[in-house]
């Protein structure tokens, strides 16, 4: 039995390894300090989609030290940074909830307190079921949509994550979003608002309805 064990953790090993090598293979040798993100990807992954201080540890000690030469400060400074490493357990759905400016104006604390109400639990806590769990990020760049979220998504594994934004979000619609993911019905990322197609306008354009004319100045034929 503890052979088997042994062998499994063996071949675990020499799988992790494989990767590693495939990652550093993407940077020239005097720039294999880059890999520290993908590498701290890896180990998140290895630990089912967070980032304990025992894996970063690990991590420091057999990767970046020996590999890539990089102190374990400077991993931990990446690892605190980006909010694609999770500091913390997270459930198959990690709800992270801007917190940005516009998306503060627009109601963002109303949509956490919905969630946070619905799911019965605070931020940066599980769901009994495992399912949930509650995040604040800063600003995903669609300040037009706000509010919005996004949705990490580790139903199919921590390798196989996808994060999707859903914007115009409101507490109703966000309630909803829950449902429909604890059913396993994955709904269209993008704007939640009906009457707006991706960034535009709600209800449709006022202005620019036909294509613009040349400027009267230019033959843009003899260009």
């Amino acid at each position: 039995m503890l052979a088997r064990l042994a062998a499994s953790r063996f071949l675990e090993i020499r799988q992790v390894f494989r990767q590693v090598k495939k990652i550093l293979s993407h940077y020239p040798s005097n720039y294999k300090q880059s890999a520290v993100i993908p590498l701290l990807d890896l180990a998140q992954q290895q630990h089912g989609g967070w980032l304990p201080v025992s894996a970063m540890n690990a991590s420091c000690n057999i990767l970046f030290n020996k590999i890539i030469e990089v102190a374990p400060i400077r991993v931990y400074e990446v690892a605190t940074f980006y909010s694609m490493f999770n500091r913390s357990k997270v459930g198959k759905y990690h709800l992270l909830v801007c917190g940005t400016t516009p998306c503060m104006i627009r109601g963002a604390r109303e949509i956490e307190d919905a969630l946070l109400k619905h799911l019965g639990v605070k931020r940066n806590e599980v769901t009994k079921d495992g399912l949930f769990s509650v995040g604040e990020t800063e600003c995903m760049g669609c300040c037009v949509n706000a509010p919005m979220i996004t949705v990490a998504d580790y139903s199919n594994g921590s390798e196989g994550y996808t994060y999707n934004y859903y914007e115009d979000i409101t507490p109703k619609r966000v309630v909803e979003i829950v449902e429909l993911l604890r059913k396993g019905e994955k709904l269209p990322p993008g704007t939640q608002n009906p009457g707006r197609i991706k960034s535009g306008p709600e209800g449709g354009n006022t202005t620019l309805l036909s294509e613009p004319k040349p400027p009267p100045c230019r033959d843009l034929d003899a260009c």
